[in-house]
């Protein structure tokens, strides 16, 4: 598939990049508008909250880093549709403080203007103790925090886009995988996108995020500790070996295509979670970036063949869908060691349990992380096949049990 990018800076000196599948632009023919008029404080200058950058702290209990990116406090919160920072430039006005600057596009990708993770110029990434107690180890958090809009129209969703333009995401998220995997001191990638006001969002704008971690995240940490067990145990690659089993049971399998199979995992967390994975174990998929082009391609109707059915789970009383809210990220294998152990497989889950009521952590799942479900997998598998479309070529569905 044809995408044109084309990378320019913000006014701060941020990196802003246009994907673009649609003529004039994707041919060369015509370029989007490259310059920022906005007079921006320069993101390292003395005066901006980010001269220093965040710092993060190791829990000296769990092994876990917390960034602490106390510039956030200030980051927009739920703006009014005329002051929307993700919308294109509007034809003719004046200056506004929108962070894309052509009164269109297709897909685009920028550095976070309040990231939680960055790297300053020049200052050291060395490890000190706070308070002089070598227990507490701080480092500067560095790393990169980048936003994809999906859609220039801020009433839609990423549900709603054209399986040609969910096809130019898809080609963003590799692409901006594969260089944030090449920055020094970067440890993982993680692609996602928070939908809906329960779930936290911000901004209502569609779009997703795109993390660069200088460390290995707390489920990382787990996972591949458990894959390097199963491997020394049966020699096999866990994630690939999982969905091997779920193909053999097709108890929990929710549509399958050429290249993906799509299933609720057999120990599922939330009300409603679904994994999405791969189907070529003759290879490593360690990543995005190591699609093919026909998984690539493959891939584009069954994420929007899966988020249109997670739309149909639930319906107001009215017997009007659902909107769900939800949480979808894409987990990759490390960027150095553990590379060979971990694959590619989306993670989409919801904490919506029933119209009008949310999954909240209890006591035992907030405190202990010891989790209870509110339902079973074979029941979300289920209904997830009874909403299923028609209308989706190449990807077929089991029939829903009794």
């Amino acid at each position: 598939m044809a995408v044109r990018r084309t990378h320019t800076h913000m006014a701060d000196g941020r990196d802003l990049f246009y994907f673009d599948d649609s003529e004039p632009y994707v041919s060369g023919a015509a370029t989007r508008r490259l310059d920022d008029p906005r007079p921006l404080t320069p993101r390292f200058g003395p005066d901006s909250p980010l001269a220093r950058g965040p710092q993060m702290r190791r829990d000296p209990l769990t092994g876990e880093w917390v960034p602490m990116a106390t510039h956030r406090m200030d980051r927009t919160h739920l703006p009014p549709a005329d002051a929307n920072p993700l919308a294109p430039a509007k034809p003719g006005a004046e200056y506004s403080d929108g962070e894309i600057p052509d009164t269109d596009y297709d897909v685009v990708v920028f550095e976070n203007r309040f990231p939680s993770l960055l790297r300053v110029p020049g200052e050291p990434d060395d490890a000190t103790a706070l308070d002089g107690e070598e227990i507490w180890e701080v480092r500067p958090a560095v790393g990169r925090c980048e936003v994809i809009c999906f859609s220039p129209d801020a009433t839609k969703s990423l549900a709603d886009v054209s399986e040609t333009r969910m096809r130019t995401i898809i080609e963003a998220w590799a692409d901006r995988t594969a260089e944030l995997s090449r920055l020094d001191g970067i440890a993982q990638v993680f692609a996602f996108e928070n939908r809906g006001e329960a779930i936290g969002v911000t901004l209502h704008h569609p779009h997703g995020q795109i993390y660069a971690y200088p460390y290995l995240t707390p489920r990382t940490t787990t996972m591949l500790g458990q894959a390097r067990a199963h491997r020394e145990r049966t020699g096999g690659n866990l994630i690939a070996d999982v969905m091997a089993a779920e193909l053999r049971s097709g108890r929990r399998v929710i549509a399958e295509s050429e290249h993906w199979v799509a299933y609720v995992p057999a120990a599922a967390k939330w009300p409603v979670e679904i994994h999405l994975a791969p189907k070529d174990t003759s290879r490593p998929i360690p990543d995005l970036a190591a699609l093919t082009e026909a998984e690539r391609a493959d891939l584009a109707p069954m994420y929007l063949e899966l988020l249109a059915r997670c739309d149909r789970f639930f319906a107001h009383p009215d017997g009007t869908p659902l909107r769900l809210p939800y949480i979808a990220g894409w987990h990759q294998a490390p960027v150095g060691e553990g590379r060979d152990d971990l694959r590619l497989h989306l993670q989409l889950f919801s904490i919506q349990r029933a119209p009008g009521k949310l999954k909240y952590l209890a006591g035992s799942e907030s405190g202990m992380g010891a989790w209870i479900s509110d339902t079973v997998p074979e029941k979300i598998a289920d209904r997830l096949r009874e909403v299923a479309t028609a209308e989706r070529a190449g990807i077929t569905t089991p029939r829903s049990e009794p």
